[in-house]
C-alpha cells in the first residue's frame, strides 16, 4: 500500500471533491477511506444547513479513495443511495468509506458521515463497477 502523501496527490486531480467542496483524506487503507470537509458557508443551503449535495460529494469522494487507491483497475460508481439522519451543528464533516463486499466486477461500499460533534449525519451506500484503467 502506497502513502496518504501518494493518495493525497493522486486524488488533488478530483478538483471538484478537493477544490471546491475542499475534501480531504485523513486516511487510507486496504479498501478503506476516512475523509473530511471543513463546513463554510459555501456548503450551506438558503436555510443555513448543509447542502445534500455537499455532503454526498464528501461521501463520494471517501468511496473514491477507498474503492481506486492502490488497485490495478478503476472503480466507478453505479448507485449511491444516501439517507440523511440530521443536521449538522458542527464545523467538519467526516466521511469513512468501508469495503462490504468486493466481486469479479463490482463491489458494495458503506459511507459513514459524522460531524466534530460525534452526531451521525448521513449512511451513503455505494454500488461499484470495476473496469480497466485507461
Amino acid at each position: 500500500m502506497g502513502t496518504i502523501e501518494e493518495a493525497r496527490e493522486i486524488f488533488a486531480n478530483d478538483r471538484y471533491a478537493t477544490v471546491l467542496s475542499g475534501a480531504y483524506i485523513e486516511k487510507i487503507g486496504e479498501n478503506y477511506a476516512k475523509c473530511s470537509m471543513r463546513i463554510t458557508d459555501d456548503h450551506r443551503n438558503a436555510y443555513g444547513g448543509v447542502m445534500g449535495g455537499s455532503i454526498y460529494t464528501l461521501a463520494d469522494f471517501a468511496f473514491a479513495v477507498a474503492s481506486n487507491y492502490d488497485k490495478e483497475y478503476a472503480t466507478v460508481s453505479v448507485v449511491g443511495q444516501a439517507s440523511f439522519m440530521a443536521a449538522s451543528k458542527g464545523s467538519i464533516l467526516y466521511a469513512e468509506a468501508k469495503l462490504l463486499k468486493d466481486g469479479r466486477n463490482t463491489c458494495f461500499y458503506d459511507v459513514t458521515i459524522t460531524d466534530d460533534q460525534d452526531k451521525l449525519i448521513a449512511v451513503v451506500n455505494f454500488s461499484g463497477q470495476h473496469v480497466p484503467r485507461k
